[in-house]
């Protein structure tokens, strides 16, 4: 049996969101029907919209999505109708990323997450008796409900019960990126200094981490006194506003030696290499700003080999969601991870003021709330 659903249609950047009455497949064997109760708003849907990213429009969107599990397919043995759940991003459990616990990084990413139906090229959701691009991250979380899989869904520990949906939404994807980034991927060591590029969700959650591990200086660097002022509310030790592009020498003169890290999320080319030039031996510059296809990078061999640096490229924040999302909740419960100082909700109809607000900067990160 089908379930009737509304769901915010993606037409591209020069139409609005539409919600729309939609019907969803019925969840196969490994799958998950999931009520949405709340979905964080990310630039990776704003991307979608401007197929800077190539999924195919119209479609539902939506990937940091939270609700309540309606129903489960006979395989699904780790979450039950009625549970608390978190989505992410989906993968496909088998190839050799997956096999090692990195699915961030599976080789069946793209079919997984992007082409607009399930990888087997099955859809998902329908318009009358037409099919509608959704599956995207494995849930197409705007909507009222969601088809999501045994594999991108997260429990939400019974610890937990207290906290909203709307508080738990935004860990999905983009403050588990920039968090994941300094816990796991780079594997941030207590005392080695870290510039964080970019003071955005992903940035703020990379720098919330870095006081988790216990960094210093943590140095925060971007160009809007607002967005720097919550990162030292957060645990930035100093703070860079580079308007007048003078970051680098800053940063040396704080940081005589090199930075242990440093971490971009602004994809632009010049701040990558700048942030390579800052580097202590051993150093690493985490890179998840998505720079446009075909951009280049330039860094000095010397350097690079000799002193034994490195440039990491980074999804996801190296994250097997079963295992971060619920460290990253304990963290918040303990007050380390104060994420909830970066959100605004809005009702559902509202989401094209809810990406306005997200794109503008004046709201670091605006989360949906469905109607109940």
């Amino acid at each position: 049996m089908t379930t009737q659903a509304q769901a915010a249609i993606c037409y591209g950047s020069e139409k609005p969101f539409s919600i729309e009455d939609i019907r969803l497949d019925d969840p196969r064997d490994d799958e998950v029907l999931v009520r949405i109760v709340a979905c964080g708003v990310c630039h990776t849907d704003m991307a979608v919209r401007d197929q800077h990213i190539p999924v195919p429009l119209p479609a539902i969107l939506g990937h940091e999505g939270a609700g309540v599990v309606e129903k489960v397919g006979s395989a699904v043995t780790h979450v039950k109708p009625g549970d608390r759940v978190i989505m992410s991003f989906d993968s496909c459990g088998h190839c050799p990323s997956c096999d090692i616990h990195k699915p961030t990084y599976c080789y069946n990413f793209f079919p997984y997450n992007w082409i607009g139906t399930r990888a087997d090229g099955s859809p998902t959701a329908y318009q009358g008796g037409t099919p509608l691009n959704a599956n995207f991250f494995g849930q197409s979380s705007f909507a009222t409900y969601a088809i999501a899989h045994a594999s991108n869904t997260a429990r939400v520990p019974d610890s937990a019960a207290h906290l909203s949906m709307e508080t738990l939404a935004p860990l999905g994807c983009g403050l588990m990126t920039g968090a994941g980034a300094v816990l796991r991927s780079m594997a941030v060591r207590k005392g080695l200094p870290i510039a964080v590029f970019g003071t955005g969700a992903v940035g703020l959650g990379a720098i919330m981490a870095a006081k988790i591990a216990g960094a210093n200086p943590i140095i925060a660097v971007d160009i809007h006194d607002s967005r720097l002022a919550l990162a030292k509310e957060l645990g930035a030790t100093h703070t860079i506003n580079d308007k007048s592009q003078n970051a680098v020498d800053e940063i040396r003169a704080l940081c005589p030696q090199g930075l242990g890290y440093a971490f971009d999320t602004t994809g632009i080319n010049k701040i990558i290499e700048q942030a390579f030039s800052l580097l202590a031996p051993l150093g690493i510059v985490g890179i998840v700003g998505a720079s446009a296809p075909g951009d280049m990078l330039t860094f000095d061999e010397s350097n690079f080999m000799g002193g034994g640096r490195r440039v990491m490229g980074i999804l996801g924040g190296d994250s097997d969601i079963h295992g971060f999302l619920p460290e990253l909740i304990e963290h918040h419960m303990a007050g380390r991870f104060p994420h909830d100082k970066l959100i605004k909700t809005y009702p559902f109809d509202a989401i094209n003021e809810a990406f306005h607000a997200g794109e503008s900067g004046e709201v670091v990160k605006p989360v949906l709330l469905m109607p109940s």
